[in-house]
Protein backbone atom coordinates (compact mmCIF):
# COMPACT_ATOMS: atom_id res chain seq x y z
CA UNK A 1 0.00 0.00 0.00
CA UNK A 2 2.83 2.28 1.16
CA UNK A 3 4.66 2.05 -2.39
CA UNK A 4 1.01 2.47 -4.05
CA UNK A 5 0.79 6.20 -2.59
CA UNK A 6 4.63 6.94 -4.40
CA UNK A 7 5.26 8.29 -8.14
CA UNK A 8 6.96 5.99 -9.96
CA UNK A 9 11.01 6.49 -10.70
CA UNK A 10 12.74 4.81 -13.36
CA UNK A 11 16.47 3.64 -12.35
CA UNK A 12 19.06 2.32 -14.81
CA UNK A 13 21.17 0.02 -12.30
CA UNK A 14 24.65 -0.04 -13.08
CA UNK A 15 27.27 -2.91 -11.10
CA UNK A 16 29.31 -5.71 -12.16
CA UNK A 17 27.28 -7.75 -9.41
CA UNK A 18 24.74 -9.99 -10.83
CA UNK A 19 23.32 -10.69 -7.15
CA UNK A 20 22.68 -7.20 -6.12
CA UNK A 21 21.33 -6.10 -9.70
CA UNK A 22 18.84 -8.97 -8.56
CA UNK A 23 18.55 -7.92 -4.66
CA UNK A 24 18.00 -4.22 -5.67
CA UNK A 25 15.12 -4.83 -8.43
CA UNK A 26 13.14 -6.59 -5.70
CA UNK A 27 13.97 -4.25 -2.70
CA UNK A 28 13.38 -1.09 -4.86
CA UNK A 29 10.13 -2.06 -6.02
CA UNK A 30 8.86 -1.85 -2.61
CA UNK A 31 9.26 1.78 -2.94
CA UNK A 32 8.22 2.12 -6.37
CA UNK A 33 11.16 2.58 -7.78
CA UNK A 34 11.16 0.72 -11.56
CA UNK A 35 14.74 -0.70 -12.29
CA UNK A 36 14.55 -0.36 -15.83
CA UNK A 37 17.91 -1.85 -16.57
CA UNK A 38 20.41 -3.74 -14.34
CA UNK A 39 23.38 -4.27 -16.40
CA UNK A 40 27.48 -4.70 -16.09
CA UNK A 41 28.96 -1.51 -17.31
CA UNK A 42 29.94 -2.02 -21.52
CA UNK A 43 30.06 0.10 -24.25
CA UNK A 44 26.34 0.30 -25.30
CA UNK A 45 25.77 2.43 -21.58
CA UNK A 46 24.74 5.60 -23.16
CA UNK A 47 23.05 4.71 -26.07
CA UNK A 48 20.48 2.28 -23.77
CA UNK A 49 20.28 5.16 -21.31
CA UNK A 50 19.41 7.68 -24.01
CA UNK A 51 16.87 5.25 -25.35
CA UNK A 52 15.29 4.13 -21.89
CA UNK A 53 15.64 7.95 -20.34
CA UNK A 54 15.78 6.69 -17.10
CA UNK A 55 14.93 9.32 -13.79
CA UNK A 56 18.15 8.40 -12.35
CA UNK A 57 21.42 6.24 -13.12
CA UNK A 58 22.09 4.63 -10.00
CA UNK A 59 26.37 2.52 -9.94
CA UNK A 60 28.21 1.34 -7.37
CA UNK A 61 31.74 1.96 -6.90
CA UNK A 62 33.36 -0.47 -8.89
CA UNK A 63 31.28 0.90 -11.69
CA UNK A 64 32.46 4.36 -10.79
CA UNK A 65 36.31 3.32 -10.95
CA UNK A 66 35.76 1.29 -14.12
CA UNK A 67 34.07 4.24 -16.37
CA UNK A 68 35.77 6.95 -15.04
CA UNK A 69 34.38 10.29 -14.04
CA UNK A 70 34.19 11.39 -17.93
CA UNK A 71 31.53 9.05 -18.80
CA UNK A 72 29.29 11.10 -16.25
CA UNK A 73 29.22 13.99 -18.09
CA UNK A 74 28.57 12.34 -21.75
CA UNK A 75 25.75 10.23 -20.37
CA UNK A 76 24.21 13.51 -18.50
CA UNK A 77 24.38 15.01 -22.17
CA UNK A 78 22.71 12.27 -23.59
CA UNK A 79 19.77 12.37 -21.08
CA UNK A 80 19.84 16.18 -20.01
CA UNK A 81 17.24 15.53 -17.27
CA UNK A 82 19.29 12.53 -15.76
CA UNK A 83 20.28 12.35 -11.98
CA UNK A 84 23.47 10.18 -10.79
CA UNK A 85 23.79 8.66 -7.78
CA UNK A 86 26.67 6.76 -6.69
CA UNK A 87 26.67 4.30 -3.86
CA UNK A 88 28.86 1.55 -1.90
CA UNK A 89 31.62 4.39 -2.27
CA UNK A 90 34.51 4.99 0.02
CA UNK A 91 34.76 7.92 2.89
CA UNK A 92 37.25 9.30 0.91
CA UNK A 93 37.16 13.33 0.35
CA UNK A 94 39.54 13.03 -2.97
CA UNK A 95 36.68 10.28 -4.56
CA UNK A 96 34.06 12.22 -3.13
CA UNK A 97 34.89 15.42 -4.90
CA UNK A 98 35.97 14.24 -7.80
CA UNK A 99 32.15 12.78 -8.02
CA UNK A 100 30.87 16.14 -7.47
CA UNK A 101 32.65 17.54 -10.01
CA UNK A 102 31.67 15.00 -12.52
CA UNK A 103 27.83 15.77 -11.63
CA UNK A 104 26.26 13.24 -9.36
CA UNK A 105 23.47 14.32 -6.81
CA UNK A 106 23.71 11.37 -4.35
CA UNK A 107 27.05 9.83 -2.87
CA UNK A 108 26.35 6.62 -0.47
CA UNK A 109 28.60 5.03 1.63
CA UNK A 110 29.56 1.16 1.44
CA UNK A 111 27.56 0.59 4.90
CA UNK A 112 24.49 2.74 3.37
CA UNK A 113 21.32 -0.11 3.27
CA UNK A 114 18.69 -1.23 0.47
CA UNK A 115 16.11 0.90 1.99
CA UNK A 116 18.63 3.78 2.41
CA UNK A 117 19.54 3.75 -1.30
CA UNK A 118 15.99 4.10 -1.51
CA UNK A 119 15.33 6.80 -0.06
CA UNK A 120 18.32 8.91 -1.62
CA UNK A 121 16.97 7.66 -5.11
CA UNK A 122 13.55 9.35 -3.83
CA UNK A 123 15.02 12.62 -2.36
CA UNK A 124 17.61 12.85 -6.03
CA UNK A 125 14.51 12.61 -7.86
CA UNK A 126 13.02 15.06 -6.79
CA UNK A 127 16.00 17.54 -7.46
CA UNK A 128 17.37 17.35 -3.81
CA UNK A 129 21.36 15.81 -3.36
CA UNK A 130 22.33 13.34 -0.77
CA UNK A 131 26.00 12.97 0.52
CA UNK A 132 27.20 11.81 4.25
CA UNK A 133 27.26 14.99 6.97
CA UNK A 134 31.23 14.64 7.48
CA UNK A 135 31.52 14.89 3.72
CA UNK A 136 29.18 17.26 3.56
CA UNK A 137 30.84 19.14 5.62
CA UNK A 138 34.24 18.94 3.57
CA UNK A 139 32.47 20.27 0.51
CA UNK A 140 31.32 23.75 2.40
CA UNK A 141 34.74 23.90 3.24
CA UNK A 142 36.29 22.98 -0.50
CA UNK A 143 33.71 25.67 -2.11
CA UNK A 144 35.42 28.42 0.42
CA UNK A 145 38.92 27.69 -0.23
CA UNK A 146 37.96 27.84 -4.09
CA UNK A 147 36.21 30.72 -3.62
CA UNK A 148 38.84 32.67 -1.42
CA UNK A 149 41.31 31.01 -4.39
CA UNK A 150 39.60 32.90 -6.77
CA UNK A 151 39.96 36.25 -4.91
CA UNK A 152 43.18 35.95 -4.67
CA UNK A 153 43.71 35.59 -8.07
CA UNK A 154 41.27 38.46 -8.97
CA UNK A 155 43.45 40.69 -6.43
CA UNK A 156 46.27 39.56 -8.39
CA UNK A 157 45.10 41.06 -11.68
CA UNK A 158 44.28 44.01 -10.26
CA UNK A 159 40.63 43.79 -10.23
CA UNK A 160 37.63 44.60 -8.22
CA UNK A 161 35.08 42.40 -7.26
CA UNK A 162 32.32 44.09 -9.47
CA UNK A 163 35.20 43.76 -12.35
CA UNK A 164 35.88 39.96 -11.70
CA UNK A 165 31.99 39.26 -11.75
CA UNK A 166 31.66 41.07 -15.25
CA UNK A 167 34.90 38.84 -16.32
CA UNK A 168 32.92 35.95 -15.17
CA UNK A 169 30.21 37.16 -17.56
CA UNK A 170 32.27 38.14 -20.79
CA UNK A 171 33.52 34.60 -20.40
CA UNK A 172 30.32 33.10 -20.52
CA UNK A 173 29.74 35.35 -24.26
CA UNK A 174 27.38 37.40 -22.74
CA UNK A 175 26.55 41.22 -24.50
CA UNK A 176 27.02 43.94 -22.62
CA UNK A 177 22.92 44.80 -22.92
CA UNK A 178 23.01 41.45 -21.45
CA UNK A 179 25.18 41.93 -18.73
CA UNK A 180 23.50 45.17 -18.06
CA UNK A 181 19.98 43.36 -17.50
CA UNK A 182 21.01 40.24 -15.16
CA UNK A 183 23.28 43.26 -12.60
CA UNK A 184 20.31 45.99 -13.05
CA UNK A 185 22.85 49.04 -14.15
CA UNK A 186 22.92 50.74 -17.65
CA UNK A 187 24.33 49.56 -20.18
CA UNK A 188 26.59 52.23 -20.44
CA UNK A 189 28.05 51.41 -17.17
CA UNK A 190 29.17 47.94 -18.42
CA UNK A 191 30.47 49.73 -20.64
CA UNK A 192 32.88 51.65 -18.74
CA UNK A 193 33.60 48.44 -16.62
CA UNK A 194 34.99 46.77 -19.72
CA UNK A 195 37.15 49.42 -21.17
CA UNK A 196 39.05 50.15 -17.63
CA UNK A 197 39.26 46.69 -17.35
CA UNK A 198 40.79 46.69 -20.70
CA UNK A 199 43.57 49.09 -19.53
CA UNK A 200 44.40 47.52 -16.50
CA UNK A 201 45.10 44.09 -17.97
CA UNK A 202 46.22 46.03 -21.26
CA UNK A 203 44.23 43.46 -23.81
CA UNK A 204 42.75 44.89 -26.61
CA UNK A 205 39.42 43.55 -26.54
CA UNK A 206 36.51 41.47 -24.53
CA UNK A 207 37.92 37.99 -25.74
CA UNK A 208 41.02 38.91 -24.42
CA UNK A 209 39.79 39.80 -21.16
CA UNK A 210 37.84 36.36 -21.05
CA UNK A 211 40.75 34.31 -22.04
CA UNK A 212 43.22 36.04 -19.45
CA UNK A 213 40.94 35.66 -16.37
CA UNK A 214 40.43 31.91 -17.52
CA UNK A 215 44.17 31.35 -17.46
CA UNK A 216 44.13 33.11 -13.87
CA UNK A 217 41.08 30.47 -12.89
CA UNK A 218 38.72 33.47 -12.09
CA UNK A 219 36.11 32.18 -15.24
CA UNK A 220 35.86 28.35 -15.65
Amino acid sequence: MYAEKLSRIDVFLLTHNRLLREAFARVLGKYNIQVVAAVAPDDTLIPRIGELKPKILALDSNAFTELGPDVIPAVMQAVPELRIISFGMDNDEHTFLKCVRAGISGYLLKEASATEVACALRIVAESGAVCPPNLCHFLFRQVASDTRTIYRRGRSLGLTRREEQLAKMIGLNLSNKEIAQQLNISEQTVKNHVHRMLRKLGVPDRLSVAEMCRDEAIVA
